[in-house]
């Protein structure tokens, strides 16, 4: 559920600092990307150093740096915007009670108040500090705003006392927002089967025919599928893109018979299967086995279909819920019907080259959804990752309906 998250880590001045060591390097295992913003205090418990190096980010104390004679200033609102979610480990007493009162007075504070993301809270602290009702009353008021608490622990105390105020473990901070983050997603446990880019057909060892498609589409509906709580089998032609989260296995192939194999070795166990690869129709009948040498004349290639792979899937539909796509360039909307329904499709997702915008190659895409009782839902003008976030919202709508 982290991998891939912008994850930005606020360390106070509390003895669990020495914690965050190991939080850090499950983080990054995790696949997430953290950045660390620390009070003063606590660089007396761990180094900043350290936390940096493991981090592969430079660590933030101050809202000002000087180094070598040169000024700059570290930017806690570009902070709040770049994170997908804050942490605070530990939360110390001090930290909780200026957090609940939108006291300001150093670099993670102004972070904390500036954060559009969900902030997740662990205090550590001694037991009665814990149990003060000061403490219960900064903590409530936090939660009131929304922030989440990982509670505390019981066990010795660094003052030697045992009882309840041990900051979570790092491995249970890691399981509680992994488990918070997956309650009430639309797609947890559900299997997606998406192919992505174009492919190639071979016509000797160095040329083939092919097409335009970045996979960009593919890529996108895959990364929003597994944010929505999916395991993802990604089936993509080749592209440059890649993906960093665990819950998306990347399948990477060549032709149109690989990916035809590829889709169905996982279609049996998936739930919703999208298909917006660009498929090449045919492929050269012969392939040459050394590089065809330039000769007089013109040059004739025999073409053989590929096999429908958007077909093939349609007839051994039984639980899935399966989308096509349709690149159109006449007679858009009857030829989006005629595929929807030709294929056994559940919906169609349309688009048009006549739309500036449109089309392969490009950061943005213009779409219209139709499903199978021919309700249709056309789109404006958007990027990429909006279009996809669109598509899932019409597919789960319908699942769940």
């Amino acid at each position: 559920m982290i991998g891939g998250k912008h994850i930005l880590l606020g360390i106070s001045g509390g003895i669990a600092a020495y914690k965050t060591t190991f939080l850090v390097r499950l983080l990054i295992k995790a696949g997430a990307q953290v950045k660390i913003v620390m009070t003063q205090s606590a660089s007396s418990f761990v180094s900043p150093l350290t936390l940096a190096t493991l981090s592969k980010n430079p660590v933030m104390l101050d809202f000002v740096n000087e180094e070598d004679g040169s000024i700059s200033w570290n930017n806690h609102v570009e902070l709040g915007l770049w994170a997908d979610i804050m942490l605070i480990a530990p939360a110390t007493a001090n930290t909780l009670s200026k957090m609940a009162h939108g006291t300001c007075d150093n670099l993670l504070l102004a972070t904390y108040l500036s954060a559009k993301c969900p902030v997740y809270f662990a205090p550590a602290m001694d037991l009665d500090m814990y149990k003060h009702p000061s403490t219960k009353a900064s903590i409530e008021k936090l939660e009131s705003f929304g922030n989440v608490m990982i509670p505390a622990e019981s066990g010795e105390l660094a003052s030697g006392l045992h009882g309840e105020g041990r900051m979570a473990e790092p491995e249970t901070i890691i399981g509680f927002i992994e488990a918070h983050l997956a309650k009430g997603l639309p797609l947890r446990g559900k299997k997606v089967l998406i192919t992505a880019g174009p492919t190639h057909e071979a016509i000797d060892p160095v040329r083939f025919l092919g097409n335009r498609s970045t996979g960009a589409m593919g890529f996108e509906l895959a990364k929003r599928a597994a944010d929505l709580g999916a395991k993802v089998f990604l089936i993509s032609g080749p592209t440059h893109l890649s993906v960093e989260n665990p819950n998306i296995e990347l399948i990477r192939v060549t032709s149109a018979q690989e990916m035809y194999g590829a889709c169905h070795a996982v279609y049996t166990d998936v739930d919703v299967a999208i298909c917006a690869a660009a498929v090449a129709d045919y492929r050269p009948k012969t392939v040459a086995t050394e590089k065809i040498k330039k000769k007089e004349g013109d040059m004739h290639i025999e073409l053989v279909r590929n096999p429908d792979i958007l077909l093939s899937l349609g007839e051994a539909k039984k639980q899935q819920f399966l989308v096509g796509f349709a690149l159109e360039t006449e007679n858009e909307m009857e030829n989006a019907k005629g595929k929807l329904e030709r294929k056994h499709l559940d919906g169609i997702v349309l688009n048009s080259l006549k739309d500036e915008g449109a089309g392969f190659g490009g950061g943005t895409n213009k779409i219209t959804f139709i499903d199978k009782n021919l309700d249709v839902k056309t789109f404006a003008l958007k990027t990429k990752p909006e279009v996809a976030s669109d598509i899932w919202d019409e597919i789960i709508s319908r699942i769940h309906a």
